[in-house]
């Protein structure tokens, strides 16, 4: 008989490779599903190759194979070209290399909307209004937006020639511009609301967002800011490092902010604040239906920690995680590997079906107060779970709202006043003859937001600018948007004169969801006792 001492250990041995012929079993099983399947597409491939009765481009070929494989596992998974890359990858890292100005194409000529701060063409003098007649001799009059990056971008030490028509000068103005390295901002606009609330407006999660975020919040503490309205609406997302130390600022150490579940256990992973200097500043957070990603995160933990209140309308449920595999030819694929769940465990993705979602499960039909979550308990579609604080929160996808705040649909008198850029043609034409003189009336954006009024004339002239346009001047319509037309002129004046902070800061007085945020500030401050 053997000795029992040996048969256990041998049990044991014998259990482990059994397991492990089994994992090398089916690794080899999966390797030769795989590999049958490529075996399969090389062959379409070069038979399509050989005898269509045409030539074709077999690259095109094999990247519509690519997407639209991918198209059938879910909306996030996507095949990036090495020219998207490029793109992609500059954005993200919160800068690119060009001449700096933030342009748009009115009226078939390239116009400069502003001069970045700090950039080659504001130290050169290139104000806001020029326009860009000719870029290295070449006209330019009827370049689209799409090759502007592609005249105007270059490698850092490059230098490109622009020739610019200024109002009120007789002759063209030769610029010569050396590129450089151009910042990307994702922070658009941080400043004080009232004596206590400051206000910050993040636009998306790139390479520099958090160091932005804490230079905006260091310098609002510094003018007293007591307490704050954070602004994601419409932020799509990015680097989720930059999401979970931003989380981490509003919550103590050890709170989790979002955690992963994946079919593979070394995708699983577990997001804890490591604690921050803002934990106990009432918190307002507000999200729309272009929240996503990162945005939800940030939302979703400081809801269920009960950390602040979320204001505005149900955000966009994107919790698919992706990682991006580069390739040999320099495009890359980005695969879903696992999903996003906030601390209280519910589900960041809404519903999908293949490559498309299906019909958006919304809770925000009705206006008001919702800090309860109280739903139709036949409801079966949007589970109920608990914030740490005992309150129902919706799961299902998305970050439902405390408070529902809907913003006015435009009438399409005024969506073809902006899908045409009038009101920003109009207020650069009042600019030219009223600069000096709005300049000397008002020191700052917030004497100009308190004091300055949109008059008749400037109403009239806008209504005449956009029939040359024909765009038919609709009275009701009119009537229905005067209050967001004068706020759009008002806006964009103060933009001309103190950038991003003095556009937001005006429109953001008549913004419904803002206001409604204010409003709530001292009811977050009860979340902290």
């Amino acid at each position: 008989m053997f000795n029992k001492k040996l048969i256990i250990p041998l049990i044991v041995i014998l259990t482990v490779l059994g397991v492990f012929a089994g994992m090398k079993l089916q690794t080899a099983m999966s390797d030769d599903k795989v590999s049958d399947q490529v075996r399969k597409f090389s062959e379409v491939l070069n038979l399509t190759s050989r005898y269509y009765v045409d030539n074709v481009d077999t690259q095109k070929l094999t990247e519509s194979a690519i997407k639209g494989m991918l198209e059938e596992l879910d909306p996030h998974s996507i095949y990036i070209s090495s020219d998207q890359l490029k793109r992609v990858n500059e954005e993200f890292q919160g800068s690119f290399e060009g001449i700096g100005v933030e342009f748009d194409v009115l009226n078939d000529t390239l116009t400069v909307v502003s001069p970045i701060s700090g950039g080659p063409s504001e130290k050169l003098g290139i104000l806001a209004g020029d326009k860009i007649v000719k870029i290295d001799d070449v006209s330019a009059i009827k370049i689209t937006r799409e090759d502007v990056p592609k005249k105007l971008r270059g490698q850092k030490g490059t230098k490109v020639k622009l020739s610019i028509v200024r109002y009120g000068m007789k002759e063209s103005l030769e610029f010569t511009v050396t590129r450089d390295k151009i910042p990307l901002y994702s922070v658009d606009a941080s400043f004080m609301m009232d004596t206590e609330t400051g206000y910050v407006k993040v636009s998306r999660f790139a390479g520099t967002t958090y160091d932005e975020f804490m230079t905006a919040m260091n310098k609002l503490k510094s003018e007293g800011m007591k307490k704050v309205i954070l602004d994601l609406r419409s932020n799509p997302g990015g680097y989720l490092d930059q999401a979970f130390k931003m989380a981490s600022e509003f919550l103590p150490a050890g709170k989790k902010i979002v955690f992963t579940k994946s079919r593979i256990k070394e995708f699983e992973e577990n997001y804890n604040s490591s604690g921050g200097r803002f934990t106990d500043i009432p918190l307002v957070v507000l999200v729309n239906e272009g929240s996503a990603s990162a945005s939800e995160i940030v939302a979703g933990a400081i809801q269920d920690w009960d950390r602040g209140l979320i204001v505005g309308e149900t955000s966009f449920g994107k919790g698919l995680v992706q990682r991006q595999f580069d390739l040999s030819d320099g495009s890359a694929l980005r695969v879903t590997t696992a999903r996003y769940y906030t601390p209280s465990g519910r589900t960041i993705q809404k519903p999908y079906e293949g490559g498309k979602y299906k019909d958006p499960m919304r809770l925000d039909t009705l206006e008001g107060d919702n800090f309860s979550h109280i739903k139709d308990t036949k409801d079966t579609t949007r589970p109920l779970f608990k914030t740490f604080g005992g309150r129902n929160v919706f799961g299902g996808g998305g970050i439902s709202p405390d408070y529902y705040v809907r913003l006015d649909t435009l009438t399409k008198y005024s969506v073809q006043l902006r899908r045409l850029n009038l009101i920003y043609e109009y207020t650069e034409k009042y600019m030219i003859q009223n600069r000096k003189n709005i300049e000397g009336k008002y020191k700052s954006y917030k004497e100009f937001a308190s004091a300055f009024k949109v008059s008749e004339d400037m109403l009239s002239a806008l209504i005449e600018l956009g029939k040359s346009r024909s765009v038919v001047f609709d009275q009701i319509g009119y009537n229905i948007d005067r209050k967001f037309i004068e706020t759009s002129i008002r806006a964009q004046i103060a933009r001309d004169l103190w950038g991003n902070e003095g556009f937001y800061a005006v429109f953001m007085m008549s913004d419904e969801q803002v206001l409604k945020g204010l409003s709530l500030i001292d009811e977050a401050s009860k979340l902290l006792r």
